[in-house]
């Protein structure tokens, strides 16, 4: 067999591992596995999508049925209560890191 504390240390370190490769990828992911059909009524589910930081690509994919106004874009000034048009912040990237519906 083997000295029990090698394979110890072979499982400690596999599961290290794993659990870098897990949180690196989840820092990038921003895929939602269904798109959300109509307005956002989730919130604690779209402040997660937020929080991974989307493009507006992402954005689009993920929410289709809100309008996401990027900067310079016009639009009516119109006051909506079901959240289905956003006003995104982003990043020197290009990417969303917060807004408000309005």
């Amino acid at each position: 067999m083997g000295k029990p504390s090698v394979h110890i240390a072979a499982l400690v370190v596999s599961l290290a591992l794993m659990l870098a490769a897990c949180q690196q990828s989840s820092v990038n992911d921003t895929a939602i596995d269904t798109p959300s059909a109509g307005y956002v009524t989730d919130m604690p589910r779209f402040d997660s999508f937020i929080a991974g930081r989307p493009t507006p690509e992402q954005f689009r994919q993920a929410y289709p049925d809100v309008l996401l106004v990027l900067p310079g874009d016009i639009t009516t000034l119109e006051l909506r209560d079901n959240n289905s048009r956003y006003f995104p912040e982003l990043d020197e990237s290009g990417r969303i890191v917060g807004g408000r519906f309005q």
